[in-house]
């Protein structure tokens, strides 16, 4: 028996550009029953034009409008259709293009859009609501600044080679007082290495002597005139991020979602960021997590919001973030492909977050160790990378079962676990799973319950956190979703 395709009654699809787009909607035809009725027309990309387009869809009872993400073209008809009230949805070319025999051309492309919007066969994108956006943009220009300004300290070492300073290669860094206090009377006019020396502070002291040769040098005007020129530019960069870093952590605590429960109750702005909270903030949640500072934490949120209702699984968010790597199999012989490009904002957060997670004697670090011996550095930390954003889905998706003060005091029935030897065997750790947080120290009293681990080998340790994940679940080369269907896509 062959089910049929249930059909949206009315349709709209755009082919936009940055030029006018072409608009295609499907409705039934109103005097021939079971045909449709197709129109096509171009539309202009502007605001207005964008607007009217929503109203004459919004009279028309169009039940879903399809956008192709064509670079940034898509924002204006997506923001200002989702605004009018209708149901946006919006797909990549490589999705609905994909197909032999198919010319790439608007009108076209603006019909089969809308036919395979029709039937249901598009794959939406994640596109965050509003206020995610805006603390995204704040985010993301946040981090353009600071690789900026990693960019001057670049030039203005490059300008001090040119004039024979290495002062860089004592003091290990430009970006220290006593090197800017060296540089500011180098550009003031002062050339004796002595008394620039002398302005070292600390540890630098000892070095005297190297720092006399790292500092005499040819430094003439021009070399000091555009050294001021890019210390400047220097100050003014980091005058803009602290200020970006400031309204981030308003917005962060504006979003409902992302705020805590006191133990009182109270679940306003703030609230779930003292330790004896009931629910933590999202943001002191994934502060947690080894290796993720408290402005990684800020970058995660911005990039894939607080609500994991959109990602049912732990699976589905690591394919969307481009963390899964592909199993390409051709007859008997299967190999893994590139993981993809994905989003850079937050691939780029969490690789910071695995490389500092990598140094530390965690779950994180320990797994960051075994498949570095076996996979090389950079495969060991998109591993490590895939594992902390798991940790990531399972902190946001359940905020109260994520609470360790909200988690039932529980002992083992068994013996309380002694610690791991620092070196184990191979069949050790197939059957170890070492967690990223200390364990608790056992409570005092009689047994009162004991229930399954999590991992299957034995009760939960007291007051363990009900958040704390299995090693199954944050390891696996594949991803695979709640239905067992691998997810190696965008969701």
């Amino acid at each position: 028996m062959t089910v049929p395709l249930e059909i949206l009654e009315r349709v709209a699809a755009a082919g936009v550009a940055k030029a006018p787009g072409m608009v295609c909607t499907r409705v039934p035809h109103p005097s021939r029953p079971g045909r449709r009725l197709t129109r096509v027309w171009e539309a202009g990309a502007t605001a207005g034009a964008v607007v009217e387009l929503a109203e004459q869809l919004a009279g028309e009872g169009t039940e879903m409008v399809t956008l192709e993400a064509t670079s940034d073209y898509w924002r204006i008809w997506f923001y200002l259709l989702e605004s009018a009230g209708l149901r946006v949805q919006l797909v990549h070319a490589r999705d609905v293009k994909n197909v032999p025999g198919r010319s790439k051309s608007g009108k076209p492309d603006s019909v089969w859009l809308a036919k395979l919007t029709e039937r249901g066969m598009l794959r939406p994108g994640f596109v965050p609501p509003s206020e995610i956006r805006e603390l995204r943009d704040y985010t993301r220009l946040r981090t353009d600044l600071t690789w900026d300004r990693a960019r001057y300290w670049s030039r203005l070492e490059k300008l001090l080679e040119d004039s024979l300073i290495k002062v860089s290669s004592v003091a290990g860094s430009l970006d220290t007082r006593p090197v800017r206090d060296m540089l500011e009377a180098l550009i003031a006019g002062e050339r004796d290495p002595a008394v620039l020396a002398g302005l070292a502070r600390g540890k630098m002291k000892a070095r005297r002597a190297a720092l006399i040769e790292a500092l005499t040098g040819r430094l003439d005007d021009h070399h000091a005139e555009l050294a001021r020129m890019l210390l400047d530019q220097i100050d003014a960069l980091t005058a803009q991020v602290e200020r970006l870093t400031s309204r981030i952590e308003e917005l962060i605590a504006a979003i409902p979602a992302a705020r805590g429960v006191d133990a009182g109750g109270a679940t306003g702005p703030g609230a779930g960021e003292a330790p004896d909270a009931v629910v933590r903030s999202a943001a002191a949640r994934l502060d947690e997590v080894p290796g993720i500072s408290r402005h990684t934490a800020r970058v995660i949120l911005a990039e894939v919001g607080p609500d994991m209702s959109r990602f049912p699984a732990a699976g589905h968010l690591v394919s969307w973030a481009r963390l899964s790597p592909r199993t390409i199999q051709s007859g008997p012989e299967s190999s893994s492909g590139r993981t993809g490009k994905g989003n850079p904002y937050l691939k780029g957060a969490l690789g910071e977050a695995a490389a500092a997670a990598a140094r530390t004697s965690t779950f994180l670090g320990e797994r960051y160790r075994r498949v570095v011996r076996r996979r090389g550095r950079l495969r060991a930390l998109v591993a490590v990378a895939r594992s902390i954003l798991v940790i990531v889905w399972h902190l946001l998706a359940g905020p109260a079962a994520a609470s360790a003060s909200s988690a039932p005091a529980i002992t083992p029935a068994g013996p309380t676990p002694t610690a791991r030897p620092a070196v184990m065997s191979a069949s050790s750790r197939r059957s170890a799973s070492p967690s990223p947080w200390p364990r608790p120290p056992p409570e005092k009293g009689p047994t009162t319950q004991t229930v399954p681990a999590i991992t299957g080998r034995g009760p939960l340790p007291p007051a363990w956190p009900r958040w704390v994940i299995s090693r199954s679940e944050v390891r696996g080369s594949n991803t695979r979703s709640s239905t067992g269907q691998t997810c190696n896509s965008k969701t």
